[in-house]
């Protein structure tokens, strides 16, 4: 009898690239060529060459049983249909799911692409046999997929979970969508680097942006500067704010964090656990995991083909 997982392939739409890789359960058994996602003029164009790139997958795996497509933006699961994305352009109110399964002849999911991550951590990773979990992946900015009770949260328009929207301050920098003090205008890969040249620049110290990036923070933290260090206790102590509000909101077992920023490791989650602690009440905090996440770049390729094989 075949006990082996079945095999998906998992697509994980960005801004830069559309990458894919064919999964078997938490393994990627083989990825395929990305697509250059400003090389299409418009959704129509995408979703074609993503199913050609599907097919030519399937050459190689004809066993493969169905497909999930994570997407950086505000996605109907339930519909089958992208309300609106970020980054990319033309990506209103189109039928995803129509259009790759009359492309592809298979079952086919498609879902936001933190959800994705989230749902890869929390059936196969660092939140595996919990009932109750929030993913949060830090880059340019701040997506979150929430587990409650052993489901996805999705909410009334799919919407539900994002924590990057959530204000740490009332009267805070206006976001994307008028809303004011939201924390991926703070602590998103290019708001970092931002305040980090100004903290240099109040030390003395003149750098160009690029040497304030986090990977440079980290680098420099790990040299010992105190303007890094500084900067590492500044951000977790915005991102804590964030994590106290869904803590006392949800309850979860756990925070998991990923992404380009959570890479710092000790340097963002030592004082991260520090400032969470001052904020929870002591038996809430005692009983809350803070976890870095375990599959990095391939937890949406992995949750996306997940979630198209299981339903969910």
């Amino acid at each position: 009898m075949n006990t082996q997982p079945a095999q998906a392939i998992g697509v994980d739409m960005g801004g830069t690239s559309i990458k894919f890789a064919v999964v078997q359960g938490a393994a990627v058994v083989h990825k395929g060529e990305p697509l250059p996602t400003a090389a299409f003029a418009s959704p129509d164009e995408i979703l074609r060459a993503t199913a050609r790139r599907i097919g030519e997958l399937r050459t190689s795996f004809p066993e493969v049983q169905a497909v999930g497509m994570g997407l950086p933006g505000f996605v109907d699961h339930e519909a089958g249909r992208v309300d609106s994305l970020t980054n990319v352009p033309g990506w209103h109110d189109i039928f995803a799911v129509r259009i790759l399964e009359e492309l592809c002849g298979l079952p086919v999911a498609i879902d936001n692409d933190a959800n994705c991550m989230a749902y890869a951590e929390w059936t196969y990773g660092a939140g595996r046999g919990m009932q109750n979990v929030v993913c949060l992946t830090l880059g340019t900015g701040v997506g979150s997929g929430i587990i409650v009770h052993g489901r996805m949260l999705r909410g009334h328009l799919g919407a539900a979970g994002e924590l990057g929207q959530m204000s740490i301050d009332y009267r805070g920098r206006i976001g994307h969508y008028g809303n004011r003090g939201a924390v991926e205008d703070y602590i998103g890969n290019r708001e970092i680097a931002a305040e980090a040249q100004l903290a240099y620049a109040a030390a003395g110290i003149s750098k160009p942006l690029e040497k304030c990036t986090p990977l440079e923070l980290e680098w420099a933290a790990k040299d010992g500067c105190p303007v890094a260090l500084r900067q590492w206790d500044d951000i977790a102590c915005k991102l804590a704010c964030t994590l106290m509000n869904c803590h006392y909101v949800l309850n979860p077992e756990a925070f998991i964090i990923g992404g380009g920023v959570a890479k710092a490791g000790e340097l963002l989650f030592a004082p991260l656990r520090r400032h969470l602690k001052s904020q929870l009440y002591p038996s809430h905090y005692e009983r809350l995991r803070i976890l870095p996440a375990q599959f990095s770049n391939d937890a949406g390729l992995i949750g996306a083909a997940n979630m198209a094989l299981h339903g969910a």
